[in-house]
């Protein structure tokens, strides 16, 4: 319920670089917003990548916050899920350098089979 309120209510940052994530538009990564992994809710999440992303505002900066964000960044490194976090001033002023700051985050060209879409049917048909 908190992640699709979540997701109806994008933050002025977060729909700026969401403009630019959604429909595999950076490389042909598909990304998802508002990402649940455990307990834990996501800005944004590439699952090919492996890559989840984190705007923060003025609030991240109070001590209480601040603990929970360092927890949660300490679980997702465990998981083995690279983390980018960016200053949601960063995003208004500095876009370009934030999405190539992602794109080098990128491990390799995506497969097919990474890259989140379904491969196509073999001549068309369904397969059971």
């Amino acid at each position: 319920m908190r992640r699709k309120h979540l997701r109806n209510n994008l933050t002025p940052a977060e729909a700026g670089l969401w403009k630019y994530l959604r429909g595999s538009q950076l490389q042909g990564r598909k990304f998802r917003r508002q990402h649940s992994i455990d307990k834990y809710i996501i800005d944004f999440y590439c699952p090919s990548e492996k890559i989840a992303i984190e705007l923060d505002g003025e609030v991240h900066r109070y001590d209480k916050i601040n603990k929970q964000d360092r927890e949660k960044d300490e679980y997702l490194i465990s998981l083995g899920i690279q983390l980018l976090r960016f200053e949601n001033k960063l995003v208004f002023k500095h876009l370009e350098m934030v999405l190539k700051k992602i794109e080098d985050s990128f491990s390799t060209t995506p497969s097919p089979d990474e890259s989140g879409e379904t491969p196509p049917y073999k001549g068309g048909e369904l397969l059971h």
